[in-house]
């Protein structure tokens, strides 16, 4: 790497002299690295060979990694759990790493092992933006009637920190790290009593040093430790068991009491993003899935929004909502890429984000400068050019933001094969039963659907719903918004050149030529929030209001689309928000209604969050690891209303 090539990291190390030393310890020169990830980790933890694996006939498993450096010890999992077909069909693999390497790091770590070049290959590509804190992408395998599942969480900072933050318990650990000699934080007695505060009885953990201290702190933290054979050159490597001599006083997240295995049926109230995010993710995880919706088809509320789009909000502290909407881009983009046509039904275009009032600010920590431009930086000259805007435009430009038609992202999250729609249903009340199942019965009171729990996805129409269990404590409020869109046929050559290649947001949103309802080039303009308003039916006034918009927005497409403005189309929906901005999810009260769960709340981000949302109501249900920061998963659930009530 030449000296002007050279990426500090914010300890004041060079990443190349960092690498280099790992490329040399473990072996990435091709002289080993593959076979002490096979010897040490996955064979110190019971996992290599394939044939012995103890994950045979478990339905999931965790592995903790407590430095994931160049990504070896990761990618010989994934390859010996794609290899073994009695493998769980859920592996969780959650890692920390103080600073992450570069992706060609990871792919030159990978590159003398040709079976390891696809996994690695495709973590380069979504190794990007690794800003402190909790990063999820998720992998899929073929498997014996159903896709298995790979989910990795990258914890991104000081493991000392990142480990107390973990509440789900885990089966296996690969204790890996630098030489305790020169990094002896690496293995302190604080840092293993945190991994240890994760094992339950019989955890097993695997390690290549054998250094005196280690072994002494293991054994401190309830571990029952012991040499083995090494791989040459070394004599020894570590293997230990967690077997305390006491009770574990660690309370960890444990799935809500309920049904298991494949019989486990829901019922969905709600056809939008939510309903059908929630049905896929429960789908995925082995649930039979009934979705009702008053509509004869789906996404006929909300989210039948003729275009969104999927883009990260940004703050100068980086606060919790960024920080939510950075993981949600991250969801649903891989949805998006697993179920839909690209350049049809969504596009990574990019968005254009015009500052009108100066909003929205960059953060300014050495973490954002080194990653944060993969998630938004200033546009290039050409960008605000094509846009229309003056070049010293206040904007931004977050290059993986989407536009996306979310009635087809619905249609596809309800074509999972576990997955039934039932349309023209009008859900009259919940009722739970002496057996614990939930029924749910129409306006006139029959039975529609029956399940081991039901999960409400009905926007505002949730609110009505619950009061007639008694449950009063989640504050919905309507948010009405009504869009503009016409075809681009209408427009003439000097009209079209006018409108930017991409979609421009700030004061509302313009997005153009993407697919409309009967398949040709639309343009779409808005929205309108008017509050507290449940009408679905377009107004003329919020048709002039969005115009409005878009003259601020951008000048000279509102002069190119003003003659055709009043033939245009208008559409309207009713969304949903809460007081906190944050969407409702999970079970309301697991106390007193065990099984009712909701998701909801989701304002004018459906796009950006229903599908992490519904990974995290997930997550709660089967006591997963979360698939973002702890403190954040906490945020979103739906109980911490009755909570604060009871307070």
């Amino acid at each position: 790497m030449a000296a002007a090539e050279v990426e500090w990291l914010p300890d004041g190390t060079p990443r190349s002299t960092r690498y280099g030393d790992i490329y040399r310890s473990r072996g990435a020169d091709g002289e080993g690295g593959l076979a002490q990830a096979h010897h040490v980790f996955l064979g110190g933890c019971g996992l290599w060979p394939p044939e012995g694996a103890v994950w045979r006939g478990q339905p999931r498993w965790h592995v903790l990694e407590n430095g994931f450096g160049l990504g070896l010890n990761f990618l010989a999992t994934w390859a010996a759990w794609q290899a073994d077909p009695q493998a769980p069909a859920a592996l969780f693999y959650t890692a920390t790493e103080a600073h992450p390497a570069t992706a060609d790091d990871l792919r030159r770590s990978a590159a003398p092992y040709p079976d390891l070049a696809p996994p690695a290959e495709a973590l380069a590509q979504r190794w990007t933006g690794l800003l402190p804190g909790v990063h999820r992408w998720t992998w899929t395998a073929p498997g014996p009637g159903e896709a298995r599942r790979l989910h990795l969480t990258l914890c991104v900072g000081d493991a000392t920190q990142g480990l107390p933050t973990l509440d789900t318990p885990v089966d296996s650990v690969f204790l890996d790290g630098f030489d305790p000699a020169v990094n002896p934080g690496m293995w302190s007695p604080p840092l293993l009593r945190a991994i240890a505060r994760l094992c339950r009885p019989g955890t097993r953990l695997g390690t290549w040093t054998v250094a005196r201290a280690v072994r002494d702190a293991l054994t401190d933290a309830g571990f029952r430790v012991e040499k083995a054979p090494g791989l040459p050159p070394k004599r020894h490597c570590l293997r230990a068991v967690y077997a305390p001599g006491w009770s574990p006083r660690a309370t960890l997240r444990q799935p809500l009491a309920g049904p298991h295995g494949d019989g486990r049926r829901a019922v969905v109230v709600g056809a939008g993003l939510a309903g059908s995010a929630v049905a896929w993710s429960l789908a995925t995880r082995g649930w039979h899935v009934t979705v009702l919706d008053g509509a004869d088809t789906p996404a006929a509320g909300a989210s039948g929004l003729p275009v969104g789009l999927v883009a990260p909000h940004v703050s100068p502290d980086d606060a919790p909502l960024s920080r939510l909407t950075r993981a949600g881009l991250v969801g649903t983009r891989e949805r998006a890429q697993a179920l839909l046509t690209a350049g049809v039904d969504w596009k990574p275009s990019g968005v254009y984000e015009h500052r009108v009032e100066d909003k929205h600010r960059l953060p300014e920590t050495p973490e954002w400068r080194l990653h944060g431009a993969a998630w938004s930086h200033p546009p290039d000259a050409e960008q605000t050019a094509c846009a229309g805007l003056p070049p010293d435009t206040p904007a931004l430009w977050p290059p993986r933001a989407a536009w996306l038609r979310p009635a087809r992202l619905v249609a596809a999250q309800l074509a999972h094969p576990a997955v039934r729609f039932v349309g023209g249903v009008t859900v009259g009340a919940l009722a739970r039963q002496e057996t614990g199942r939930w029924t749910v019965h129409t306006a006139d009171g029959g039975v529609c659907a029956e399940g081991d729990i039901v999960v409400v996805c009905a926007g505002f129409d949730t609110r009505a719903l619950l009061a007639r269990l008694g449950v009063t404590t989640l504050p919905l409020h309507a948010l009405r918004g009504q869009v503009t869109w016409g075809p681009m046929a209408a427009l003439d050559a000097d009209a079209r050149s006018a409108l930017p290649p991409f979609p421009v947001n700030g004061h509302g949103s313009l997005i153009t030529g993407v697919p409309g309802p009967t398949g040709g080039p639309i343009w779409c303009m808005g929205s309108t929030f008017v509050r507290g308003s449940t009408d679905r039916a377009p107004h003329p006034d919020e048709h002039v209001a969005n115009h409005d918009k878009l003259r601020r927005l951008l000048p000279k497409a509102a002069a190119a689309l003003a003659p055709v403005w009043p033939q245009a189309h208008g559409w309207a929906g009713v969304r949903c928000t809460l007081p906190d901005r944050f969407p409702a999810v999970g079970a309301l009260d697991p106390e007193r209604l065990p099984g009712l769960h909701v998701l909801t709340g989701l304002g004018a981000r459906g796009l950006t969050l229903s599908v992490l949302c519904g990974e995290v109501l997930a997550a709660s249900l089967h006591g997963e690891p979360w698939p973002v920061e702890a403190r954040l998963a906490r945020a979103l659930l739906a109980s911490r209303f009755a909570q604060r009530k009871a307070a």
